[in-house]
């Protein structure tokens, strides 16, 4: 096979037993479930097209910097914050969203806080029928509930410990 060829195909995430996999492909979709229903019960549209790929970041990816609360809370705030402001500029039109979508990215990766399905938010803002009043509410519940399911569902065994410890204290070690 030609070298560039196996670069573009060569896998580059770390090989699991099949049963981690489960375990988070389960977690996921309590996790996903429970938000679902919670808004079922309240009315409250809480399944959000970002909110899956923030499920498989917490429960399939917990050591990367993109599952990490911090992350996972700032950046759907910022990309939140940004794009209610550029809706108040000049709501609807599709190059506002893909400005609000460059804007956040350029705040979360200065910020250190990025969460790639964060960027998402400015998208359904602009172009879909969200109300941006009641998006932070509905992104602040959503949040609590998968980081939190993410706590509580990686003390099972196989345990993966998440969220991960400071920097610092890793040092200190």
């Amino acid at each position: 096979m030609h070298p560039l060829v196996h670069r573009f195909i060569a896998r580059h995430e770390p090989r699991h037993d099949w049963r981690v996999h489960a375990k988070s492909a389960a977690a996921a979709t309590l996790s996903v479930s429970l938000i679902g229903g919670l808004g079922a019960l309240t009315g409250i549209p809480l399944l959000l097209a970002p909110l899956g790929p923030t499920a498989l970041l917490i429960f399939g990816q917990p050591n990367s910097a993109g599952a990490q609360p911090i992350n996972i809370f700032a950046g759907y705030l910022i990309s939140t914050l940004i794009a209610v402001a550029a809706m108040q500029v000049v709501p609807e039109p599709w190059w506002l969203a893909a400005m609000a979508v460059g804007v956040a990215m350029l705040a979360m990766l200065v910020l250190r806080v990025t969460h790639p399905p964060a960027l998402a938010v400015p998208l359904l803002i602009l172009t879909g029928p969200v109300d941006a009043g009641r998006l932070f509410g509905v992104l602040l519940v959503a949040c609590l509930v998968l980081v939190a399911l993410g706590m509580v569902l990686h003390r099972l065994p196989p345990k993966v410990r998440y969220p991960l410890p400071l920097a610092e204290e890793i040092d200190k070690r």
